[in-house]
């Protein structure tokens, strides 16, 4: 296995991104090129950077029995959103980072050899992808996401506010925004079939577990068909370990 760090500006963030890739050896793929492998996005959480899920989770293990290329973007604090000083995270993920991966590496950029997931605010980010950019992805896992915004308007004396309102300008728009979670549902209950498959996971002692459980809910309502996992676990790295080898075991075979 090869893991790989590259610092690149990133044209949509205005700044030097560092970007970690898990590449596995060639031989242990067979005839299988670089262009025909699956593709893993993993999007870390909001105290984490790109490195989180490599020094945290046996990852790397899980690519090599997987064939798997891991990319694992850095994204600081932005909740993978374009911001309103220009820093466009989400453009960033869904459009530059293929783009580049595509013309350095030779990646795939097919939907059928994507999948994109994310614990806590990756969660956030890796469904926001996937129901606003459906035909990026075949599968996409949220694990203990932060899936819904609504909390952020119902404490108006959340000491947060002054970051959100960085990330995502004026908090009294925000609900029923593109940034929302409910929006995407709404809008993907027109046709649910166009969805990736969906994954979630979330801990039932964690402090998201209320919003996991309602975007759940919400999804078995409009029809938009989930793998919804619950066990008694906590917003941390062993209940994330765990649940990135379900995931990956449920949607790919072993080369």
């Amino acid at each position: 296995m090869a893991l790989l760090r590259i610092d690149h500006m990133a044209e949509t963030v205005k700044v030097n991104l560092p970007l970690y890739i898990i590449l596995p050896d060639p031989g242990k793929m067979g005839d299988v090129p670089v262009a025909r492998r699956k593709v893993l996005y993993l999007l870390h959480g909001l105290s984490d950077d790109g490195s989180a899920w490599q020094r945290y989770t046996a990852i790397e293990s899980m690519a090599a029995l997987y064939g798997l290329v891991v990319i694992m973007p850095s994204a600081g604090r932005s909740f993978y959103t374009d911001q309103p000083n220009g820093q466009n995270y989400f453009t960033y993920l869904t459009d530059e980072l293929p783009r580049y991966l595509k013309d350095v590496f030779g990646l795939s950029p097919h939907r059928e050899d994507t999948l994109i997931a994310g614990n806590s605010m990756g969660g956030y980010g890796a469904f926001k992808a996937a129901f606003l950019h459906p035909e990026l992805y075949s599968v996409a896992a949220s694990f203990s996401g932060v899936l819904s915004l609504a909390f952020i308007k119902a404490f108006p004396d959340d000491p947060r506010r002054g970051e959100f309102e960085k990330l995502f300008g004026d908090l009294d728009r925000l609900v029923g925004s593109e940034h929302d979670p409910a929006v995407w549902l709404q809008r993907a209950s027109t046709n649910p079939g166009a969805l990736p498959r969906l994954f979630i996971a979330c801990g039932r002692q964690e402090d998201l577990y209320p919003l996991n459980t309602y975007f759940y809910s919400s999804c078995q309502s409009l029809g938009i068909e989930v793998n919804y996992h619950e066990q008694d676990g906590y917003h941390d790295w062993f209940f994330w370990n765990v649940q990135i080898e379900r995931f990956l075991a449920a949607n790919l075979k072993p080369v």
